[in-house]
This record gives structure tokens, sequence and C-alpha cells, in this order.
């Protein structure tokens, strides 16, 4: 296996675009990366995408062929990846295997999104067979009730409280006021999120992670590639994929939540620890990490369950101030999903951006100071889950 560098990231915006296409925002994400890498769109290999049914272009999953036919077709070959939101780090994935497999030495991955108004809807049929149908239509539980119902369970084990939940809100959108690529770039006060609309309790809208459109784009390359371009390179230590365990602490179809103590996403505890045990790395070495946070809850569970901080530790890492970009254990600097809002197929990617920017130290007023190791992670339906480990 060859070492496998990111060359270039770009990003295009996230927000809502209704005078854009999928394609357009995709299109600014490459350019952007290929100009980041200083390659041009011929000496891509192979393209990896993240696809879902959301999106226009030809349907089917196919974004990868509608990047292709739009950017120049050259005949390379198309990975397209469909995973929930798990689909942009599935296409790094594959992208990464292919260039450390030496089959291709240049590899495109890429995600974008527009995503449609209101609850994602996870079945596209009314089918009484189909057991997604089914979860929404006989127990009605969308993302923020599921969501709910896991902070509940928190709050009666732990003793979190609101205005921990409130002080995660604040801490996202205080560093998305740095980032260009963020779609909320306004701070809140802990008042004015405890003052938000209650939508399941105890999550308030401001902790609440909306849908957005969005794209992202990295370049992965061999070490040999890597070195005539850069004297600096950003290096994948690892990339995993998994899915959750039979004795996983949600019950999916049900949406039940298990006693304390069990893990509620063991799909995301089993990639971080294969990432970290293929990079040779450990909790104790990251330098910060970008974490899927469709609701705050997410930043207080996973560092625990990942063993990044001991159980039940998290709340007062959050009161100490830790979880900022100058604290010891910084988690999202890049203002995370909070700030983002979701689009879908894209967040993997907008990860591997986003690590990527901090290991250079091009982050701005958001950096890690001497970051040297950032972990990125994602789950989706079905699930599924990705881990990354870049390093610098």
């Amino acid at each position: 296996m060859t070492e496998v560098a990111v060359l270039g990231v770009g990003m295009h915006p996230f927000g809502k675009f209704e005078g854009k296409s999928v394609g357009d925002l995709c299109r600014t994400a490459v350019v952007a990366a290929l100009a980041d890498a200083g390659i041009s769109w011929r000496e891509i290999e192979a393209v990896a995408a993240a696809s879902s049914r959301f999106s226009g272009g030809k349907g089917w999953g196919l974004n990868g062929n509608d990047v292709v036919e739009d950017m120049g077709s050259t005949g390379v070959p198309v990975y397209n990846l469909s995973a929930g939101c798990s689909a942009g780090g599935n296409a790094l994935n594959v992208g990464y295997t292919l260039v450390a497999s030496g089959l291709h030495d240049v590899v495109l991955v890429v995600g974008g999104e527009k995503m449609p108004k209101g609850f994602i809807q996870t079945s596209g049929v009314e089918e009484k067979t189909d057991p997604e149908f089914l979860r929404q239509r006989c127990i009605g539980v969308s993302g923020p009730a599921f969501w709910g119902m896991l902070c509940r369970r928190r709050m009666e084990d732990y003793g979190t409280s609101e205005e921990h939940l409130a002080k995660i809100a604040v801490k996202a959108h205080a560093n998305s006021v740095h980032n260009p690529y963020a779609r909320f770039r306004k701070p809140f006060t802990l008042e004015e999120v405890l003052k938000s609309p209650m939508v399941c309790f105890p999550l308030r809208l401001y902790e609440i992670c909306p849908v957005s459109d969005g794209a992202a784009a990295a370049i992965l390359c061999s070490a040999r590639f890597a070195r005539r371009k850069t004297s600096k390179p950003v290096w994948v230590a690892s990339s995993t994929v998994a899915t959750a365990r039979f004795d996983d602490g949600v019950t999916r179809h049900l949406a039940a939540v298990s006693p304390k103590g069990r893990t509620m996403h063991s799909e995301a505890k089993i990639a971080v620890e294969k990432a970290f045990e293929r990079a040779g790395l450990g909790p104790r070495d990251l330098n910060l990490v970008e974490l899927q946070d469709n609701t705050v809850y997410y930043e207080l569970a996973f560092p625990e369950e990942w063993g990044l901080c001991s159980e039940g530790e998290a709340e007062r890492l959050v009161e100490k101030g830790e979880t900022v970009p100058t604290g010891k254990l910084p988690i999202n600097p890049s203002g995370g999903f909070q700030s983002f809002g979701e689009a879908t197929t894209a967040m993997g990617v907008f990860q591997v951006a986003e690590l990527t920017w901090q290991l250079r130290g091009e982050a701005g007023g958001r950096q890690v100071p001497h970051a040297r190791v950032g972990l990125g992670q994602t789950i989706g339906l079905g699930g599924n889950a990705t881990a990354v480990v870049l390093k610098s």
C-alpha cells in the first residue's frame, strides 16, 4: 500500500441556492480543488462521487457521471457511492483505496447536494413491506424527535442541562463567524439560543442543523505525485467504513434508547476505533475533531463513546471551554453541521476540506494552534459510518 496525500480541496459555500443546480455547486468545488492542487482536469485518473436521490442530474445516484460530463468526458472510471449522510466519507474511502492500492495516482472525490425542504424522508415509496416507510408512518419519529429521545436519556444519566446544550450551539456559531463557507455566520448568545423555539424537548431550533445545499471536493494522490507538487502534503493516515452491530444501543426501527453505558451509534465507534488502529494513533494524538453534529447532543456523546474523554465528562469540557479551537479538545472548529446545515452527501468531503485547511494552518480565525492530526467522522441512514484521520 502506498501513502495517500490530500493534494487539493475545494468547497462551494453552503446555503439554499434556488438558481443553481447541483452540477453548478459541484463544479465550483471541483474547480477550486484542482486549482488548490495545481493540476488540470486531464490529470484526474478516476472519480469517486457521493450521490443520493435528492439532487438533480440523471438521478439514479449518478452524480459522478454528471460531474465528468460537465468538466470534460475524458473516459475516466467513475465510482458512485450512496450511503445516506455517510456517502461523502464512503466516496473518500473508495478514492483512498484506489490510490493506496496503486491502481491510480490521482483521484477526485466529490460530493454535492441540493436538499428538499422539511424533514428528510428516508423512504422513497409508500409500500407496507418497506421498513423505513412503516417506521415513519406508524411511529412518526423524525430526526429531531429521535435526537430529543437520545438527549433526554443523557439528561437522566449524567445531569445534562439545557444550558449545556445551548453552550455547544453558542460555540459552534462563534466558530462559524470565521468561516466563509458556512451558511450561518452570526454569533448567538446563550440567551438567544435558549429562547429559540422548542422543536422536540429538550432540543431547540438553534440546536439542530437544518438541511442545506452545498458541495465539496478533494484531490487524493500518491506520495510520488504529491512530492512533485508540494513540500508539505497532508496525509491520509487512515480511512475506514463500518456498519452498526446487532447489539447497538439504538433499536433502529423503533428509535428506542437503551440504558446508560450502551453505545448509541456502534457504527461510528467501530469506524473511529479502526481509524485509530490503522493510523497507529490514539485519542491523545488528536489536535482536533470534525464530527457529525446534526444536533448538539452528539458533541457530548461521541467523544465519550470514542474514548476522547471519560464517560460523563463531556459537559465539564463544555463548561471549561476545552472544545473551542484553542482548547484541549477542539471539536468542530469549522462551525460544524450546526453552522453549515447538512447537504447530506457532501458532508464527509466537507470534513476533509476543513481538516486539510487546519493542518496546513490556513483556517484563519478558527485555526487550531499547532494542528498536526485531525479526525473526521460521519454516520448515515442504514447504520453506515465512516472515519478519516489526516496528519501533516
